[in-house]
């Protein structure tokens, strides 16, 4: 098979888009070594135009491109389908939510979720409404959508109305190097790099306002009468330049909650150091209130950290019954959890062994394998199907 992949994130790990393809693409290749890929990136983000390779199997073809919202909107619905025509490939496969509104070759598109259209703090100016008015008709044109989650495909069912049968769900997967980090040196080393406490609690998320810090401060007014300053939080995460009702001042609420002097703000984590300070936090706690796949509670599984989460979207069918699930609209609940696992040290073990297990059910290598799956399952429905119109 000839596959052209959209890698306009290629080079911007930092975001959960990044990630996926920078972890995808060699898994593909692992999975199947007879996979001829190009991946197709934006020139002006590699500083050359010239074809690479980093394995056998796999061209780096960057493309001219401007920069700004768009040059991402012509990289998208125009270069690339005409690029994947011009080169001849079986299958396209834009892993974000901005396939071509006219694919030129059978296209697979992966949706994380439809922030946009089921939050309506999310939905943003004119422009926004139209980007996502735009792929959201391109997604019904596509072969086969990708979900990565039951509830982010029932989203995806609910408000693009293309038939189930075109929707397949495909778990993602921690990164190969989250994992339990037990050197006593290199814990040390995370905490005197970002000024930590010995035990604590650990947040590490946005602040925009569905990841639900405000539930997770409050819950602290009843960790704090329990527990005194032996389990700070520590939200890590860069913090907003203004504070505003979609993104919230972390800060100014630990100060009305009174809870300001058992709360530390490290800002930016570097994604080398993830593994290392998810291992030193005593619990992981993230009430989001919507995640259409929520990676941050399989990274801190996979670290063997137990972890208090919400019942909310995505995330109650990747923690099972590894994490404490609590409604985000209940503080009281939420520090209750988090004071048993900091105090009971059976239950801490026993979450522990449970989400290390939960994690390891999520590999790239498995989802490679189910994206290969789907993969042949659009070029099947190509053989005697043409794409419908939106």
């Amino acid at each position: 098979m000839r596959l052209a992949i959209n890698g306009w994130f290629w080079h911007r790990p930092a975001t959960g888009s990044g990630q996926t393809v920078r972890y995808l693409v060699p898994a593909l290749v692992r999975q199947d070594p007879s996979l001829e890929i190009v991946l197709v990136v934006p020139g002006w983000e590699t500083g050359s135009r010239e074809a690479e390779s980093f394995l056998p199997q796999v061209t780096l073809l960057p493309v001219p491109c401007r920069p700004g919202n768009l040059g991402k909107l012509w990289f998208e619905q125009v270069t690339f389908p005409r690029l994947c025509r011009r080169l001849g490939v079986d299958l396209a496969h834009v892993p974000y939510f901005a396939s071509p509104l006219a694919p030129l070759v059978p296209t697979v598109v992966t949706i994380h979720d439809l922030i946009p259209m089921v939050l309506p703090q999310y939905r943003g100016s004119a422009l926004v409404r139209f980007y996502t008015s735009l792929v959201a008709s391109a997604a019904t044109r596509a072969h086969l959508i990708l979900a990565d989650s039951q509830a982010s495909k029932q989203d995806i069912l609910t408000h693009l109305r293309v038939p189930e049968a075109r929707v397949r769900v495909v778990y993602l997967a921690p990164a190969p190097h989250y994992r339990p980090i037990d050197d006593p040196d290199a814990l040390d080393a995370i905490r005197r790099k970002y000024d930590l406490p010995q035990t604590f609690v650990l947040w590490l998320a946005g602040f925009d306002v569905r990841k639900n810090a405000r539930a997770l401060l409050h819950a602290y007014t009843w960790v704090y009468s329990a527990l005194g300053d032996d389990y700070p939080l520590v939200m890590a995460g860069t913090l907003p330049t203004k504070d505003t009702p979609f993104f919230p001042d972390p800060r100014r609420v630990a100060t009305e909650l009174g809870v300001a002097g058992v709360v530390r703000f490290p800002g930016w984590i570097d994604e080398a150091d993830k593994p290392a300070l998810y291992s030193a936090a005593t619990v992981f706690a993230f009430p989001s209130r919507y995640e259409g796949f929520g990676l941050p509670i399989l990274e801190a599984m996979a670290c063997g950290t137990p972890v208090v989460t919400s019942n909310a979207a995505s995330l109650p069918e990747l923690a099972g019954a590894a994490a404490f699930q609590i409604d985000p609209d209940d503080p009281r609940r939420l520090g209750a959890a988090i004071i048993a696992l900091c105090i009971q040290g059976s239950l801490h073990r026993e979450m522990r062994e449970e989400g290390l297990g939960r994690a390891a059910q999520f590999t790239w290598d498995k989802t490679a394998r189910e994206t290969l799956a789907a993969y042949r399952r659009a070029l099947e429905s190509e053989a005697g199907t043409e794409v419908p119109a939106p």
